[in-house]
């Protein structure tokens, strides 16, 4: 379940609420393109925006279309008492694990973040990912809260974020992770920008927003690294430069979005306001680079 390449798709949504049929062709994508596992209802799915009845039903369209690929839902809400209904619902679902980042209003101390993760620990079924996501959360886990949290029963990943493009970094970085957490815990990429990197120096896992759109480059990527070819898994990653200097201007969420609105995979906005996706020039610099890398619906 936490190896490999593990795909996360929008969410797409119209003025009236869900676009399912959008949603459907998404998942269908990532089932064709053998991702590892499909990662339903991350920030690229706009879950913190989403009722918990427009999660459940997201959640069961992903485990119903998935085909049998794995799937992965976030649970995070702002209350404990909301992320165990949200687990609920997804056990209920059928999901293969679920995805936890410690969201807040108000800024959360270290204790308070351990015992929202084992509180839910006691209520799974199925494995847990930690989602350290401090550019949304703004809570930064300490290397002492990693270990704290991965000894708890159900958790069996972490999605680690601003791990390095430099490859001596990165790999001495996931060393340092894995002499304080047990051995069955898998490290993964939360970027995709160094993902190429971190998959070739030792990291187990890729949660990709690229290949929740555009899955074969993502796909070709991971197996370069697994089979140890280092330098076709960056060649591979350098080709998709263009989207990245995008990435690093204005997020991932809305290029992504802008991308699947271009090439008509979704309706046109997908984004749950007061999100928007990519416009004017930017937008129009989208569309160029989308050509230019022969990416399409």
């Amino acid at each position: 379940m936490f190896t490999g390449l593990s795909a996360f798709p929008l969410t797409p949504l119209t003025a009236t609420g869900g676009d399912e049929k959008s949603f459907v062709r998404l998942i269908e994508r990532l089932v064709n393109a053998r991702v590892d596992s499909i990662g339903a209802l991350g920030s690229t799915g706009s879950y913190a925006y989403l009722t918990r009845e427009e999660r459940a039903r997201v959640t069961r369209l992903a485990v119903e279309h998935a085909g049998g690929t794995p799937v992965m839902v976030s649970i995070g809400s702002l209350r404990t008492s909301d992320v165990l209904h949200l687990a609920e619902d997804a056990q209920q679902a059928g999901v293969s694990a679920v995805l936890l980042a410690p969201v807040s209003y108000q800024k959360l101390t270290a204790d308070e973040v351990f015992t929202l993760y084992e509180t839910v620990s006691r209520h799974l079924s199925v494995p847990l990912c930690v989602y350290d996501n401090p550019g949304t959360t703004h809570f930064d886990f300490s290397d002492e809260l990693y270990a704290r949290v991965a000894q708890l029963p159900a958790v069996a990943s972490i999605k680690i974020p601003n791990l390095s493009a430099d490859p001596q970094a990165t790999r001495a970085r996931l060393n340092e992770i894995r002499t304080l957490v047990p051995s069955h815990i898998t490290l993964g990429a939360a970027g995709d920008l160094a993902a190429a990197t971190v998959l070739t120096q030792g990291g187990d896992v890729w949660y990709s927003v690229i290949a929740g759109l555009f899955p074969e480059i993502p796909v070709a990527i991971t197996r370069a690294a697994q089979s140890g070819d280092e330098a076709e898994a960056q060649a591979l990653s350098a080709q998709l430069e263009p989207l990245w200097v995008l990435f690093r201007k204005h997020g991932s969420l809305r290029v992504v979005a802008a991308a699947a609105e271009i090439l008509g995979i979704v309706c046109a906005p997908c984004l749950p306001l007061p999100l928007h996706a990519l416009a004017g020039d930017e937008r129009q610099r989208l569309a160029e680079v989308l050509r230019e890398l022969n990416l399409h619906a």
